[in-house]
């Protein structure tokens, strides 16, 4: 239909491979993938309006306060980093995403990063309703991204060696 248009993951932020973010295995280093995560994360912040202005004017702000990441394959030196992110849900103050990072020039999948955030007062030390604009604006995104398929199962927990040993029988 004319005027509609796709649901889409969020493509807010890109990067591009450092050499200090490179190892001695010649691909970039594990901490670093956190790291580009992060910027992701900041430029959904600005996008929703959790941006500097907000944090100055308010005293809050989004704490990580889980995350799963999941290395898929490597990327070196100089690769330009695509990142989608996926607001999987929303409360008034939690936040739970996704971010996929790609090689984009060869738009391979290379890491996902989920992540649940709490919105803190950090004056009083607590967690703290988001405004009900950005929560409404969150929540938005968040029913249209649930028609998406992401790029990686969600909500995985890490197995322990025993079940790993127990599914390989």
């Amino acid at each position: 239909m004319q005027g509609e248009t796709e649901v889409q993951p969020l493509r807010i932020h890109s990067d591009v491979v450092k050499p200090e973010w490179i190892d001695y295995n010649g691909h970039m280093n594990d901490g670093y993938y956190v790291v580009a995560f992060t910027c992701a994360t900041d430029a959904l912040q600005d996008y929703v309006g959790l941006d500097k202005d907000y944090r100055e004017s308010t005293g809050c702000s989004i704490y990580t306060v889980e995350a799963h990441l999941q290395y898929l394959r490597e990327v070196k030196v100089d690769t330009p980093l695509r990142f989608s992110t996926y607001v999987l849900g929303v409360d008034h103050k939690r936040l739970h995403l996704l971010h996929a990072m790609y090689n984009a020039n060869e738009h391979y999948l290379a890491a996902s990063h989920e992540l649940m955030l709490l919105h803190v007062d950090q004056a009083q030390g607590k967690t703290a309703a988001m405004p009900p604009k950005i929560q409404a604006q969150l929540g938005a995104l968040s029913v249209a991204h649930a028609t998406l398929t992401t790029p990686v199962a969600t909500g995985r927990a890490i197995k322990s060696v025993e079940e790993l040993h127990q599914r390989a029988r």
